[in-house]
């Protein structure tokens, strides 16, 4: 394991044990705040289409925002193990009434239905899921690569409206992560607290 690699996976192992050492009532805290800066993003507010996950690991839980998607008419989508293509994601429609089971990782997830199937283009906005960030929005995940290998092809030519924003706790927060090549850049990171945009994002 090269440098890199290494401070990579001490700074992960760290983070997950921070986040996962929140209380509950501080999670549900986390998770009502958040859920008003999301309802109040403009990105999203204008969005039909947007990935969303479902919490594991400590992540924010993201159920308050989905129920004002819903509600508002949003499409929402979730993504999924890709049954062919290794360490890579399928995103699928996503309703209350959608049949769901475990995948190999004990992770929640639409049943593989061909037709519920939504391309990357399509996406106004993509939820993702981190470990942790820093103020320029860089985004550590949780090392298997799943997003990153993804979006990596698509974000060199990515539809201009698409935005990805991570989600994450402040205590995810570091003074500046270590970049691999291979990391798909955010457009910014949304916290319960406030917004951590990418610079040249701000420049658009």
């Amino acid at each position: 394991m090269n440098n890199l690699m290494a401070e990579r996976a001490t700074l992960r192992k760290l983070l997950r044990q921070k986040r996962q050492a929140l209380s509950s009532s501080d999670q549900t805290q986390a998770s009502i705040n958040l859920d008003s800066q999301l309802q109040s993003h403009a990105v999203l507010q204008q969005a039909k289409t947007i990935a969303v996950y479902l919490a594991n690991d400590g992540e924010i839980d993201l159920t308050r925002f989905c129920h004002w998607c819903w509600h508002h008419d949003k499409q929402l989508c979730l993504p999924v193990l890709h049954p062919f293509s290794k360490s890579h994601l399928l995103f699928l429609k996503y309703q209350p009434t959608t049949p769901m089971k475990r995948n190999r990782f004990g992770i929640f997830e639409p049943e593989l239905n061909a037709t519920q199937v939504v391309p990357l283009g399509q996406l106004d906005a993509i939820l993702l899921p981190l470990v942790g960030f820093d103020s320029d929005a860089n985004r550590l995940g949780m090392g298997g690569g799943f997003y990153d290998r993804t979006l990596s092809q698509w974000h060199q030519q990515r539809h201009p409206a698409t935005a990805l924003l991570g989600v994450a706790h402040e205590c995810q927060q570091v003074p500046g992560l270590p970049i691999a090549s291979w990391d798909v850049p955010l457009d910014a990171v949304i916290t319960p607290a406030c917004e951590y945009s990418r610079p040249t994002y701000l420049e658009q």
